[in-house]
């Protein structure tokens, strides 16, 4: 089964002095990897800079802080936002995400990949024989 589900979505970027800086993400969910859903955030003319996310990660983090280590997610106070912090070594990076449109997004993917029925969706014999015999 090849269904995607995807969608863009206009996010802030929250710099130090904590004024933001309106970005816009590209969203997209494979049922072929039905645990992860991949964001890309377009910054100027540059390649997009693209991270993988756990669906399970942002939807938990709708309700309570979530994440450890390079990806944290929780949801704002009462103002319609879900942050997102993330790290890597070339910097961190703080983002308010409107909360409605990405819960929209979420429930879509839920609907293409019921919540317990990920495993059904993977080829566990092509995953083997990728990690075996890297192409």
């Amino acid at each position: 089964m090849n269904t995607t589900v995807s969608a863009q979505l206009g996010l802030r970027l929250v710099v130090p002095d904590r004024t933001t800086v309106p970005l816009l993400a590209g969203l997209e969910y494979a049922a072929d990897d039905p645990y992860a859903i991949r964001m890309a955030f377009f910054v100027g003319d540059d390649e997009p800079v693209e991270w993988i996310f756990a669906r399970e990660l942002l939807t938990v983090g709708i309700v309570r802080r979530v994440g450890d280590g390079d990806v944290e997610v929780w949801p704002g106070s009462d103002d319609g936002t879900l942050h997102i912090a993330l790290s890597s070594p070339f910097g961190d990076a703080l983002f308010d995400v409107p909360l409605s449109p990405l819960a929209d997004f979420l429930h879509r993917t839920y609907q293409a990949v019921p919540a317990g029925e990920e495993s059904e969706f993977i080829d566990i014999d092509a995953e083997l024989e990728n990690l075996l015999w890297p192409s």
